[in-house]
């Protein structure tokens, strides 16, 4: 018979291996799961940097660093911020924690957090800083006894980022403004810089970083100086990055982040469950009558929708991402079989998992939407995603992707959805080099804005790149310098073809050197959008 039930102490695929992702779901967290009330969209961004990357961690630190923290006293740092594990994809470069507000990737060096709705995100960053001293071993100080910190680790790094909020009036906490925000992260860290990139009376973003090797703010600052947001709407020459103080890898840093608005409503309804339901029972009843010569499908069809790369086998059902074993379900394994022993008797029953919110619909949409073919295991062997579907709307992913053979590192992607027509928003987060994709970035941003076909979105683009004055002043080494001269050509060359994004106008660029990033804001509408002026909802 077909048995798709996750098992309670379910912790990983079956066909787990060393260097493969496995899962590990709270079952808990997504009992009576509802997003209705989850309308903001637009996700507050953190990322902190505890050391120059992976392989350069100070020698205090734990093995392991970050990754050393037991996923409990996350669980505990993530209900100061309002949200729950969902599940958990442990990888041996980093671990992906699917949020009920979006998600959380640990790395040995870095956390990053992003959070939507009117979580508090912020609040969690002391504990975080409390959590990197204590538990991984970071080089730290004594905390400020006013701000409740026993001891608090020094970041490398801090990076603190969001769109302009839809309904700003109901955040909680330091997120009811940006300048509330950034009082915020001016009480721990000296010396940052805040920024609102794009147009005051437009759509815009805002940015909060430190500079390398960040230094914490003295207890005593009840006068500091506030820190003025630097606004950037016109377009400044891209300059080389200052290598000095960066990270070792910072070469391959490289974040893409799609912010998408007005999803065209044909595509937005396949994150309703209602939607997601209907056509996970056509794939199903598809393949158990196609499996028999004068069997009929009875399979109720969304119109339009496709019913394809589903297969029903003897231990479940196993789709293009996988997922079955002979004890539940398992979004993670890459193989299918015959289903030649299904039980006629349950063949008509529609599983439960197939029906109601979670991780198998999530799988089911993450499939059936093309999310699953921005890194197809193709190309990407041991690539996984994590995908929920909520009630009675909304759908969160995690993806994990290893490096191809003969490359290293682990890298992520992420996307979260909001479908309903007053507040439609997606998102699509990535740091997957490009030049491991063999596809430009440009290609990537047509193929996640198809699966959506907002009204407008946004795309940020964060890179790192060697400085040739610097080069040039350690001695000039001719075969650096031609490197560095290609890797400008190849930006230059991936900038013009952003220009032409199929079926959308660029309206806005915004280039800007942020202390060792090459930052590029772009701003796009649809060719046919007629929807007005944007929904600021918030403004500088």
């Amino acid at each position: 018979m077909v048995n798709i039930e996750i098992p309670k102490h379910y912790t990983a695929s079956p066909s787990s291996f060393s260097g493969t992702p496995h899962l590990t779901i709270n079952r808990d967290a997504t009992v009576d799961l509802d997003s209705s009330n989850a309308f903001e969209g637009p996700e507050k961004l953190l990322e902190v940097w505890f050391g120059p990357s992976p392989s350069a961690l100070p020698e205090c630190t734990v093995p392991g660093g970050l990754k050393a923290v037991s996923s409990e006293v996350w669980k505990d740092m993530l209900d100061i911020v309002n949200c729950k594990v969902l599940s958990t994809v442990e990888s041996e470069h980093v671990d992906a924690y699917l949020l009920s507000e979006s998600s959380m990737f640990v790395f040995p060096h870095k956390l990053i957090l992003k959070t939507c709705g009117t979580t508090t995100l912020l609040c969690g960053l002391p504990r975080i800083l409390e959590i990197a001293a204590l538990l991984a071993g970071f080089p730290h100080v004594q905390g400020n006894p006013h701000k409740s910190i026993a001891t608090a680790a020094t970041p490398y790094r801090v990076f603190y980022s969001r769109k302009n909020f839809l309904f700003p009036n109901l955040q909680r906490g330091p997120h009811r403004s940006w300048r509330d925000e950034v009082k915020s992260l001016d009480r721990l860290f000296l010396g940052g810089s805040a920024y609102m990139i794009g147009k005051m009376n437009g759509e815009h973003w805002y940015l909060y970083l430190t500079a390398p090797n960040t230094v914490l703010t003295p207890p005593a600052t009840p006068n500091g100086r506030e820190t003025e947001t630097q606004i950037l709407e016109i377009p400044k020459i891209m300059a080389a990055a200052t290598v000095n103080g960066l990270k070792v890898d910072e070469g391959q840093d490289e974040t893409l982040e799609i912010l998408m608005t007005d999803l065209e409503e044909n595509n937005a309804r396949q994150f309703y469950l209602e939607n997601a339901s209907a056509v996970a029972e056509g794939r199903y009843f598809q393949r158990v009558h196609g499996s028999r010569p004068n069997g009929q499908s009875r399979a109720r069809l969304v119109e339009g929708s496709e019913m394809e790369n589903v297969h029903i086998s003897g231990n479940g059902i196993t789709n293009g991402n996988g997922y079955t074993s002979a004890d539940g379900f398992d979004v993670f394994s890459n193989t299918s079989s015959d289903y030649s022993d299904i039980n006629s008797d349950e063949e008509d029953l529609i599983p439960a998992e197939l029906t109601t919110e979670g991780h198998a619909l999530g799988t089911t949409v993450s499939e059936t939407c093309g999310l699953a073919d921005v890194y197809p295991t193709s190309k990407f062997p041991d690539a996984r995603i994590d995908a929920y579907l909520f009630t009675p709307c909304g759908f969160s992913a995690n993806g994990v992707v290893p490096a191809p053979e003969g490359k290293t590192g682990t890298h992520y992607f992420t996307v979260h959805v909001t479908p309903e027509p007053h507040c439609s928003y997606a998102s699509f987060e990535t740091n997957v080099p490009g030049r491991q994709t063999g596809r430009q970035t440009a290609e990537v941003v047509e193929q996640v804005v198809d699966i959506f076909k907002p009204g407008r979105f946004s795309v940020t683009l964060f890179e790192t790149k060697p400085d040739v004055a610097e080069v040039e002043s350690l001695g000039g080494d001719l075969d650096a310098l031609a490197a560095i001269k290609s890797l400008e050509r190849q930006a230059a060359r991936r900038s013009a073809r952003m220009e032409n994004i199929r079926g959308y106008r660029r309206v806005d660029r915004i280039v800007h050197d942020l202390d060792g990033y090459d930052l590029v804001f772009r701003y796009y509408e649809r060719d046919d959008w007629k929807g007005g002026a944007p929904r600021l909802g918030e403004g500088p």
